[in-house]
Order: structure tokens, then sequence, then C-alpha cells
């Protein structure tokens, strides 16, 4: 009997030794367990509720073309008054915040780099049509979704681009047609040279051509890296090779049309003869382009010049000596020089004026 009890008094310490260590497995278990989910919503704030996430988010939209999203995204969005002390146009054009008008984002990288009084500073690494870029922006907590966080950008990611295309009404920004009087403030009466101000994302690539049967361009880049900085970009077209042609072809019909004058001084027209003598009796000279000028154009402002170019009219004319009477006949050449310029006009025409270089005299009669 005593053998017994002795059993059962020692049993007792086992038990409560194996009932704490079984309270601290699961106090260790317990601890893991709050780590886990700590980490696990850690990773998912930083991964869908962080101030990176918030510009992560953003950036993907443009890398998407997603453009009416991203106008969307707090702290985008510009009213007037911002636009003003921002020093952006505030009658900058919407026209490039849209799909057509994006180019694609590659390698991107968004990192947090500080935070000061609840701003948080994110600099955006990437590349932008095979060019490196880097952008920083500011964000601060914009309210609460429950237990998560909202986030606004505290300065607009929006920038402008002020262009200037010079010899061109139409051009594409990454291949987006657009005619200046679409997008200026003027409309159809803008200026040819006037700058347009276009509201643009930042980050973005965006490449300036010309591409129309009377000019054309190589594209111009400009990465708009900055928000709420202004770009001047300038583009200068070049004529085709049809547009020349269709000046060379008018200058040809002008030249043939003075040479119909039975004058020696054709009237408004680059070539004549002056006389020490008198025209015979009962004739008139008889002209003809015996060489057309071979016309180029450059640019000239807004404009196109025809530079003086060498060309050569012909004369048949009967001749009377104011000293004796006599009449010869006089078949000769006569040299000039032809310039003049081609405007596009508002309706699509072109208007050429053709004339002589300033100080030119006519030819005389040797």
């Amino acid at each position: 009997m005593m053998q017994g009890r002795v059993s059962r008094e020692s049993a007792r310490p086992r038990a409560r030794s194996t009932l704490r260590a079984d309270l601290a497995l699961l106090a260790f278990i317990g601890l893991l367990l709050v780590a886990a989910i700590g980490a696990g919503g850690m990773s998912l704030y930083q991964s869908f509720y962080s101030p990176s996430a918030f510009v992560q988010r953003y950036v993907d939209l443009l890398s998407n073309g997603r453009a009416v999203e991203a106008l969307q995204v707090p702290g985008v969005s510009l009213d007037l008054a911002v636009l003003q002390d921002a020093g952006i146009d505030a009658s900058a054009s919407e026209a490039l915040l849209r799909r057509a008008a994006l180019a694609p984002l590659t390698d991107v990288t968004v990192t947090e780099t500080g935070e000061k009084d609840g701003v948080h500073e994110i600099v955006v690494d990437y590349r932008a049509g095979g060019v490196e870029g880097t952008s920083v922006f500011t964000v601060a907590q914009d309210g609460w979704v429950g237990v998560t966080p909202n986030w606004r950008f505290t300065q607009s990611p929006l920038a402008e681009i002020e262009l200037t295309v010079r010899g061109a009404d139409v051009f594409a920004v990454n291949g987006f047609a657009i005619d200046r009087r679409q997008v200026s403030v003027d409309g159809a009466e803008a200026g040819p040279l006037d700058p347009l101000h276009l509201l643009v994302f930042t980050p973005g690539r965006y490449s300036v051509t010309v591409d129309t049967a009377i000019a054309a361009s190589r594209g111009v880049s400009v990465l708009a890296d900055t928000a709420l900085a202004r770009t001047p970009v300038d583009v200068q077209a070049e004529p085709t090779d049809k547009f020349v042609g269709v000046v060379q072809q008018q200058v040809e019909q002008f030249l043939m049309q003075c040479a119909t004058q039975e004058v020696l001084q054709p009237t408004r027209c680059p070539f004549g003869l002056q006389l020490h003598n008198r025209l015979a009796p009962g004739t008139t000279p008889k002209w003809s382009i015996a060489k057309q000028p071979a016309v180029t154009l450059v640019p000239d402002g807004a404009a196109w010049a025809i530079p003086a170019t060498e060309a050569m009219a012909h004369i048949d004319v009967e001749i009377q000596s104011l000293f004796d009477g006599t009449v010869r006949e006089v078949s000769q050449d006569v040299p000039f020089r032809v310039n003049g310029t081609a405007t596009v006009l508002p309706d699509g025409t072109v208007s050429i004026r053709v004339g002589s270089p300033e100080g030119d005299q006519p030819a005389l009669e040797e």
C-alpha cells in the first residue's frame, strides 16, 4: 500500500513539467504565427498600400496606355490656379493626355527614399523609348479606407511641352496626328510660329515628327521627367521632293507666261532687255525660256524661300539704230536670276511668289 502512494505522488511533478513544456511550445508557435502575420501584413502593405505601391500603380497605368485612369489618380489632375502657380500655361491643351500619345515604359523600379512631415519621396527609375530616366514624386496620405491608407500626389506629375513646329501645320507626337489649329487656344487664327502648349504625363518620352506631302522631319524627342516643368521643343521640317517638284512646275509655268509678253520688259517678271536704240517699226519682241532655273527650297520662318538661282531667257527682235536708222535682227540669250517664296495657306493650297534678287538689272544689249 505504501509503495502505490509513493508512485502516484512522483507522477504529479512529471505531469506538471510536461504541461509547462506544452504551454511553452504553444506560446512559441503563437509568437511564430504573430511574426508571420506581421511579416505578411508588412509585405501586403508594401505591395498594395504603401506610398511606393501607389506610385507603382500610376506608372503601370502609363505603361499600359491607360491614360483616362491615370488622370483619375488622386493628385494628377490640375485646375487653372495650380497651373498658373506652377508656371504652366493656363491654356495648355490636354490633347496628349490620351492612350494614342503614350509611349511604353520598361524596366521600372520604384523606391521610397525618405519621409518628412508625412510627405514621402518616391524615386522612379525606368527606360522610356530606350532612354534611361529618373523621376522623383512626393506623396502624402489622403485619408483611410477601413484600415488601409489612401495616398495622393502632393505635386501633380503632369508637365508641359512648349512646341514650335516650323514648316508644317500638321505633325505627330508618338504617332498621334495633331493639327496646330486644333490644339492652339487661337484655333484657326493660330500663327504658324506661335508655340503650342501641350500637357503631358511624367514620366514619358514624346517624339515629334512631320510627315506630310509638303514637309517632313526626323523625330525630335523629349523626355518629360520632371513634374510641372515646361520643356521647349523646336522642330524644323524640310520640304519633300514632291513639294519641290510642284514649286518647280509652278515657277516654270510662271516664266513661260512671262515669255508670252511681247515687250522688252515683261511686267512683274525677273527678266527683260534695255535698249540704247529702239524697236524697228511694226515689230515686237519674241521671248522664250532657254533654260529653266533648278528650284530648291529652304526654310524661311513659317514659309519656304526659293534661293536665287540662274536661268536663261532668249529674245528675237528687230532694232533700228537711232544714229543712222538701219535695222538689224537681234537674237540673243538673256541671263537672269530668280528667287521667291512658297507659303502654305490655311486651306492647304500653296502661294508662290517669284521675283529677281534685289539689285539685279535686266540684261543690256551689247
